[in-house]
């Protein structure tokens, strides 16, 4: 598979795609269309047509989810409390 090849510039590595690569592409360009409709990707990746306050309120809620279970296993009344706050939310969400 010698879809890249490697360039050297000024010490640094850099990649490009190589012919091999652009035919791969070419060949299967139906199949990345199918995959970008349903990835629905916009500018900079996020979902085309969600606003960028809903973008940044998930971003938080998985960091904060993340930076708390980096602290040490959830207690049984933590993890019900946690739950309780997500299944909350998802409710809200559902009604609006």
């Amino acid at each position: 598979m010698g879809y890249v090849r490697v360039e050297a510039e000024s010490g640094r590595k850099s990649y490009a795609i190589s012919e091999e690569g652009k035919a791969f592409l070419k060949a299967n360009r139906a199949a990345i269309e199918d995959i970008e409709a349903r990835m629905g990707s916009g500018p900079r990746g996020r979902p085309e047509g969600v606003p960028v306050p809903i973008i940044r309120a998930m971003e938080n809620l998985k960091l904060a989810l993340r930076l708390r279970l980096r602290q040490g296993p959830l207690d049984p009344k933590a993890a019900e409390q946690i739950s309780t706050a997500l299944d909350s939310a998802a409710q809200t969400i559902e009604r609006s």
